[in-house]
């Protein structure tokens, strides 16, 4: 049972770039209005049993639970709009392997707080920056526009390990249920704002763009989410952090068969430094904290996995 919602979960957040490529590229929708329904979908769903079966538990979010939450959807929110935009801009592959540097991202963030890590950790950084460099060294080459994507898909995984530790902070003493929909629902919120100025619409799609919306949020947000929340449950943080590296090789390969993207040779190298050094790095930081209760990073790996 557990391989099956692990292959599902990596399917469902696998996904998320080759649909919202797709959505993006043969619908009316825009990169905004895909982050504003996801959210708010996700929100209303998460909210709907937390509020049947508690209905004053968002009566009695503290004053610091609310800061750390709007801190994480903030980040969320830009997160989203530097990741979709991305994908209008340079390969779905090098889209995700580039935000799901989250889990780096949160590492160097702790280094300069001052938490000290053990050597693995700063080994993996060395290998997965490598293989940034080796990415947008080559779509430097392809052409600006591929480059500009590749920068904004690695500040959307800064901002989703920003918004990963925010989340750990707010649910130290949060349910999950909600944590969850008081994040999306101000993301959804913030993302509306800035659709409205930029001008991005949020409604008026075409059927195939109302389609790709709810492709996106059942695949990637319900289904994706939902299934690593679950194994969360019965499997050890490190492994389900091991299973969510998956999603890089799996958006490549679903967007290679759906999408018929082909990439330049020197790119599948930096995919695969990206993925070995993303392991090298998890690996490390579950090791320099055992015996030391839950690591930062593994306090929130159910948001992990955010595109």
């Amino acid at each position: 049972m557990n391989f099956f919602l692990a292959a599902l979960g990596v399917l469902g957040v696998a996904s998320s770039g080759p649909l919202i490529a797709a959505t993006l590229g043969a619908t009316t929708v825009s990169a905004l209005a895909i982050a504003f329904w996801r959210n708010a979908i996700g929100a209303a769903v998460m909210a709907s049993p937390t509020l049947i079966r508690e209905p004053d538990q968002f009566g009695r979010v503290t004053g610091k639970e609310f800061r750390w939450s709007v801190i994480a959807a903030v980040a969320l929110a830009l997160h989203f709009a530097c990741f979709i935009t991305s994908l209008q801009l340079t390969s779905v592959a090098a889209a995700t392997a580039l935000v799901c540097l989250q889990s780096a991202w949160i590492a160097v963030i702790q280094l300069v707080r001052g938490v000290k890590h053990r050597w693995q950790v700063l080994v993996g950084l060395g290998i997965a920056f490598g293989g940034v460099v080796a990415i947008t060294g080559f779509d430097m080459g392809a052409s600006p526009e591929a480059l500009l994507g590749d920068l904004l898909a690695m500040a959307g995984g800064l901002l989703a390990g920003i918004y990963t530790l925010a989340g750990g902070k707010a649910r130290q003493s949060m349910t999950t249920g909600t944590y969850t929909a008081l994040c999306y629902g101000m993301c959804a919120a913030l993302v509306a704002l800035l659709a409205l100025s930029t001008g991005q619409p949020l409604v008026g799609f075409d059927a195939g763009g109302w389609l790709g919306i709810i492709a996106i949020t059942v695949c990637a947000q319900l289904v994706g989410h939902t299934a690593f929340n679950h194994l969360l449950a019965t499997m050890s943080p490190l492994l389900v952090s091991m299973i969510i590296l998956l999603e890089i090789p799996g958006a490549a390969l679903l967007a290679a068969f759906f999408l018929h993207e082909t990439l330049l040779a020197g790119t599948y190298g930096g995919l695969a430094l990206i993925l070995v050094g993303l392991t090298v790095v998890v690996m490390g930081q579950r090791n320099g904290n055992a015996g030391r209760g839950r690591p930062p990073l593994e306090r929130p790996l159910a948001e992990l996995g955010t595109d």
